[in-house]
């Protein structure tokens, strides 16, 4: 059995709901969450009609490009500046203001937070075609954001992490251009592929995301698209890379019953978010807060506003050391189409001192 580096997933990852109120709020995360600063927050409302109070766009924010600035996962917007979102990262959490998307009396949220370096980011220059721009790095986590300026040539990126990249999830911020996603086990050449977050579109091929061109353990490499490397313009670059026992990013084929595959993770899963590359479906996303016990199937989607469902054919188990497809639903489980996922931790299935944890 493989231990883990990491005894204590909180520390790095946490998922934290919250309610809505009539004025801004702290969000404290769990007293049972390890105290962190997070850096990337990802913030879905799960109730309510969309069009009701504002909408129900899911809010991205990170350390990186400071408060107040939102992408959204299930739009091609540029970056907004938004007074009234997340205002501020706290030492065990984040503070909202009233805006209708992190913020609505009454109505329920779910926040999604990832540990980087506290927000302390190092500045890199443009080198010829390479561009320039910020990154910080937390090599324990296997996490890297990334703040670059386009050149419009073809260059690399130094990812920070020390090991080769499984996800590199780009989005252009100065103008509305689609969300890129280089997943590692997306076709038997992920390199030559590319997915968007915002759309259910199938992969496609497409050499002028990141030119064909696999990362390696020190850079990755852009191209032309617009998504990642348009000359003068503003982007972010989250770059992952697999920590055993934390993290992990992999694809299963489907086979399109209730009885369905077991995925191999080796803890037990927190957070999920899957994905068929073969259909036009959408993205997927479980976590251990929202569905408490098995089978879950409180599902909210990464690509669209809508309020979380109840989906009985997209459910899952989380088990002690993976999780398994438990509908038929051509999104999750379509018989022979190839599905990715990235999963993040609960608990470890192994300590770091060899103990089996408690299965779920």
């Amino acid at each position: 059995m493989a231990y883990t580096t990491i005894d204590d997933p909180s520390a790095y990852f946490h998922t934290q709901l919250y309610s809505g109120s009539s004025s801004g709020q702290s969000i404290t995360n769990d007293a049972n969450a390890g105290d962190f600063k997070p850096d990337w927050v990802w913030i879905k409302r799960r109730d309510g009609d969309p069009n009701a109070v504002g909408n129900g766009h899911n809010e991205v924010f990170d350390s990186s490009r400071g408060v107040t600035k939102e992408i959204y996962s299930d739009l091609n917007s540029a970056e907004a500046t938004t007074a009234q979102s997340l205002t501020a990262f706290g030492t065990d959490g984040f503070t909202v203001g009233t805006e209708a998307r992190v913020n609505s009396n009454g109505l329920s949220f779910v926040s999604w937070q990832w540990k980087a370096n506290g927000g302390t980011t190092s500045s890199f220059t443009e080198s010829g075609n390479n561009p320039g721009g910020t990154i910080q790095t937390n090599t324990t986590a296997g996490f890297s954001i990334i703040t670059t300026t386009g050149t419009g040539n073809t260059g690399t990126i130094a990812h920070g992490l020390g090991a080769v990249p499984e996800i590199i999830i780009s989005k252009q911020r100065s103008n509305a251009e689609n969300w890129a996603i280089y997943h590692g086990s997306n076709t038997s050449a992920p390199e030559t592929e590319i997915l968007s977050l915002n759309t259910a579109d199938a992969t496609a091929d497409n050499a002028n995301g990141y030119n064909d061109t696999a990362p390696t353990s020190s850079v990755f490499t852009v191209h032309t698209k617009n998504e990642v490397n348009t000359d003068a313009r503003t982007y972010v670059h989250y770059v992952f890379t697999p920590i055993q026992g934390y993290s992990k990013f992999g694809s299963y084929t489907g086979n399109g019953n209730a009885d369905g595959p077991f995925i191999y993770t080796g803890f037990k899963p927190a957070w999920i978010m899957q994905k068929n590359t073969a259909d036009s479906t959408n993205w997927n996303i479980y976590d251990n807060k929202r569905s408490t016990f098995n089978k879950a199937d409180d599902v909210l989607l990464a690509n669209a506003s809508i309020a979380e469902e109840a989906v009985g054919g997209k459910s899952i188990d989380f088990l002690s050391n993976g999780f398994k497809l438990r509908g038929s639903d051509n999104e999750t489980n379509d018989n022979g189409d190839v599905h990715i996922y990235m999963a993040f931790a609960e608990s470890p299935f192994v300590s770091s001192e060899g103990v089996p944890t408690t299965a779920r």
